[in-house]
């Protein structure tokens, strides 16, 4: 089965995103390996509100290795034609994303998508770059939600020249 691992740079004060959803405050640390961190997926899932951030820069989810979905409710398949648009059964859908073959899927992007992924029990790691910044208000790592999710430490690294801290969990499914 592939893992569905979410991967997000966060605030200290556990923000993804600015109150307008900038990520000006996001470093890019050189010693980060982004390439080597993406080779390990062939599958990138977001929402819709990331993928259109993504769009405003520039750049979008057509990636040539790498399959494309979005989650949303309100784009329209046949307007985006490089991706698949998820707009129906969140939790069949992904589950049968998991069981096909291929490498892990990343998880990309803000909060929503996310917690709802970690409600139905798909997300399977999270890597947090933690970044060196308080931005006080914005878009939460983690949205409002009643449950609480256990976490076990896989590794943990200090970048030196931004201050960066890379961290990498497992969800306990024990908890």
């Amino acid at each position: 089965m592939r893992k569905i691992v979410y991967c997000v740079a966060m605030s200290l004060d556990g923000y993804v995103a600015g109150p307008n959803g900038e990520a000006d405050w996001i470093v890019m640390d050189p010693e980060i390996d982004f390439r080597g961190t993406m080779a390990r997926f062939d599958t990138i899932l977001m929402g819709r509100r990331t993928f259109e951030a993504a769009q405003a820069m520039g750049g979008g989810a057509a990636m040539p290795t790498v399959h494309s979905f979005v989650v949303s409710r309100t784009l329209r398949q046949e307007d985006h034609p490089n991706v698949k648009v998820i707009a129906e059964d969140l939790g069949g859908a992904v589950s049968r994303l998991r069981a096909g073959s291929g490498k892990d899927i990343l998880l990309f992007g803000g909060g929503i998508l996310f917690c709802s992924l970690l409600d139905l029990r798909l997300v399977d790691a999270i890597e947090v770059g933690l970044i060196p910044v308080l931005l006080g208000s914005g878009v939460p790592l983690l949205p409002e939600r009643s449950g609480r999710v256990g976490l076990r430490l896989l590794s943990s690294k200090t970048y030196k020249a931004t201050g960066t801290m890379g961290l990498e969990y497992a969800i306990d499914r024990g908890a």
